[in-house]
């Protein structure tokens, strides 16, 4: 029998999930002893579990609820709780405690062994085990794991990758425990033995605080409660520092680059439930321990007052440093050359973009969909081969990447591959001390870049480089803190070339022509061609509506793939028409019956978006693929990119996948598809804003159907109020420069 493992009752979900509780207080205690026969649902978040156990061969499985570690198929356990009625789903039993016990039958070992849980083992070795070793198969792994030689396909290499996952599952669950008695969910449990290993105990007990540093998915919350029981005084200076850290990182995440001094003492204080005098005369010290910065009334996370700072200082040491001209006698003649080349006329907003591209060194060029910022790059790049300057382009996304490289047909990378990034050091290699060795860096999608990115971009650029960035405005601003486009735009330090004139062959696009109305605060004019608007007011009839169009009538009329070239958006997770719930409808009907990963909501066969930057994978934040395999003996999942790449994870590194049949629009920021379906209700009136509905739309390239409510529309268009985000770059190169 393993350690008793107590569910704390605050954790328990009552109230949620549609559980209506019984008087439980007078329910008596009950104890079963069972396999367990399937997982019906597991939130990895916060550990809410819902599964069978059968108790015998002869009865229906029963269902149990609660918190619990990570249970497989086929585990033995003895379950304490109360039996409660749920409305939809009838009788079940709440669980307050457990015990693991050891799998008494061949049938409950091969499937405990095949349900995923050790790496090495799948369905296959586990049935080949239990052949050979019968009853005595996990007294043979645990203490004789040498013996596992003689069955067949189990040589060096698995048999010590069956030991080392046997021990980190046995060193898990005693770690488990100790962290399950301070009320940390088994999904959070799991990534702290991940980073700290077996010192996971050691150091939560020396600074539990650390865990909302180093572990995604952990808030403050989490490590102060955990802090608490291990008897750190509410007024400690540890705390504190962590809760002031907790207030700018909450900021950071909403795109501020520092807080008002006076605002973080406010949130902290409330957060901390401390005397806002108090947190106010610790301050000073707390600030001198490291980590933040104050300059002047504003405080910031230390790395991004370096970024901030740093950037106004790299921006205008590029735009002073002199450098040879590019060696056109005729600049007319030149622009005449371009249009002959490319067979194409350009405007004159478009000559003086293509001319200040030559002459300054740094330009921002900006403009909506169909006013012509490809052909000016275009034009520019040829200017450029052919007087011999070297150049690079990049965007911030693999998608925007791939775009930029198929509009100028030339190689173009994502930053963090044009900075060498290396996940080794943690760091990129491009730098002050190594920098790139071109002429001219061309950035697209400028509007996507945060304050850290910009500041790694410029560490890399010499002083004698150019540099264009090129974006559309009135798009969403960067996902991560700042609004360096904006600042840049705004500071009138630097050229800018707005191209304004929509040209004819674009403005024949209902989807442009939409786009530019919302942008001048106008209910966009939908047509039966490519700009469609099917209303629909009820959240369920709008998903009804979203699953048709996805399924049929979108490849009928278009022949499009409904996995691949058709994107469905919405501004929000929750709700009936959310992200969740609307991935959740679309994974059962386009891949009713792919393998499930284990403990995951993912299958085989799956459209999936990695979420964060992964360097050793080379695969990065929004990036989207299919899965094509899910291998339980080895615990891989693959997964083929759109960018024609197969990438392997461990079933570990499938904690950065979600499904992507469905995207919020700040997610698809820099992407194009063949197709956008966007889900538009007053359900979603926190994010109706002008912005955000013109990027959802010029996201579509051949078709853009709206389904939702006029009303919603309505007051997207007129929101026009910019989320103002409280950065200070515009006022660093202002003062500055002058």
């Amino acid at each position: 029998m393993t350690e008793h493992n107590r569910i704390p009752e605050s954790a328990m979900p009552m109230g949620k999930n549609n559980f209506q509780e019984l008087q439980t207080d007078l329910e008596p205690v009950v104890s079963v002893e069972g396999v367990v026969d399937k997982i019906v649902f597991e939130n990895p978040d916060s550990g809410f579990f819902v599964g069978k156990l059968r108790i015998n061969e002869l009865t229906e499985p029963i269902a149990f609820v609660g918190n619990f570690l990570a249970l497989s198929p086929g585990e033995t356990v003895r379950l304490r709780g109360r039996w409660i009625e749920d409305n939809r789903f009838g009788r079940q039993l709440q669980v307050i405690s457990f015990d693991t016990l050891q799998p008494a039958t061949i049938e409950g070992i091969e499937k405990y062994l095949g349900s995923g849980l050790i790496a090495g083992i799948g369905p296959t070795y586990a049935k080949r085990l239990v052949t050979t070793f019968g009853l005595d198969t996990l007294r043979v792994i645990s203490e004789e794991p040498q013996r596992l030689l003689k069955v067949e396909g189990i040589g060096k290499k698995r048999l010590t990758l069956i030991q080392d996952a046997w021990q980190a599952q046995k060193a898990v669950q005693a770690i488990m425990v100790f962290l399950q008695g301070h009320g940390i969910t088994p999904n959070q449990a799991t990534k702290i033995y991940r980073r700290y290993g077996d010192n996971s105990v050691a150091v939560l007990r020396a600074n539990p605080y650390c865990l909302a540093d180093d572990i995604a998915g952990i808030a403050f919350r989490s490590a102060d409660q955990i802090a608490a029981n291990l008897g750190i005084a509410k007024d400690s200076d540890a705390r504190i520092k962590a809760g002031i850290l907790h207030v700018l990182r909450h900021a950071s995440q909403e795109g501020h680059v520092f807080l008002p001094t006076s605002e973080v003492i406010k949130r902290a204080t409330e957060l901390l439930q401390l005397n806002n005098a108090f947190v106010t005369e610790r301050l000073p010290e707390i600030i001198h321990s490291g980590g933040m910065t104050q300059d002047d009334n504003r405080l910031y996370i230390e790395k991004l007052f370096q970024s901030e700072k740093e950037c106004a200082r790299l921006l205008l040491r590029l735009k002073n440093t002199n450098v040879n001209s590019i060696p056109i006698k005729s600049m007319p003649n030149a622009l005449a050359w371009a249009e002959k080349k490319l067979n194409i006329n350009l405007s004159q907003e478009q000559k003086e973009a293509i001319q200040r591209g030559i002459c300054d060194k740094v330009l921002i060029i900006t403009g909506g969909p169909g006013t012509g910022k490809t052909t000016v790059i275009n034009s520019l790049l040829a200017i450029l081969e052919q007087k011999g300057i070297s150049f690079l382009l990049a965007a911030p996304t693999g998608r925007a990447a791939k775009r930029l490289e198929a509009t100028t047909g030339r190689n173009a990378s994502t930053i963090h591959r044009l900075l060498d990034f290396n996940p080794h050091k943690g760091g990129f290699e491009r730098n002050e001390g190594n920098p790139l060795n071109t002429d001219m860096v061309v950035l697209d999608e400028a509007s996507m870049l945060d304050i850290q990115l910009m500041h790694q971009t410029l560490r890399a650029l010499p002083p004698a480089c150019r540099l264009i960035l090129v974006g559309d405005i009135d798009q969403l601003p960067s996902v991560g803190p700042g609004d360096v486009l904006h600042d840049l735009i705004s500071c009138q330090v630097f050229p800018v070339v707005r191209l304004l004139t929509i040209f004819r062959q674009a403005s024949e696009s209902g989807i442009i022509r939409g786009a530019h109305q919302i942008n001048e605060g106008v209910f966009p004019g939908f047509n039966t061609k490519d700009f469609i608007f099917i209303e629909r007011e009820d959240p369920d009839r709008a998903l009804e509506t979203v699953i048709e169009l996805v399924l049929r009538r979108i490849p009928g009329h278009f022949g499009l793939d409904p996995m691949m070239q058709i994107q469905v958006l919405a501004p929000m997770r929750k709700g009936r028409a959310g992200i969740t719930h609307l991935n959740v409808a679309m994974q059962e009907v386009l891949n009713p019956n792919g393998k499930p990963l284990h403990r995951k909501s993912l299958r085989n066969g799956d459209k999936v978006m990695q979420i964060r930057n992964n360097y050793d994978l080379n695969v990065f934040n929004g990036d989207v693929g299919i899965i094509t395999l899910i291998d339980e003996d080895t615990q891989e999942v693959e997964v083929s990119f759109d960018d024609g790449s197969k990438v392997l994870y461990s079933f570990e590194e499938t904690d950065d996948l979600v499904p992507a049949y469905a995207v919020t629009v700040h997610k698809s920021q820099g992407s194009e598809y063949p197709a956008v379906v966007l889900v538009l209700l007053p359900q979603h009136y926190m994010m109706l804003q002008r912005n955000l509905l013109y990027t959802a739309v010029t996201r579509g390239k051949q078709l853009v159907v709206l389904v939702g409510s006029a009303k919603a529309i309505g007051l997207a268009v007129r929101n026009s109020n910019y989320a103002h985000r409280n950065t200070w770059l515009n006022e660093r190169l202002k003062e500055s420069a002058s």
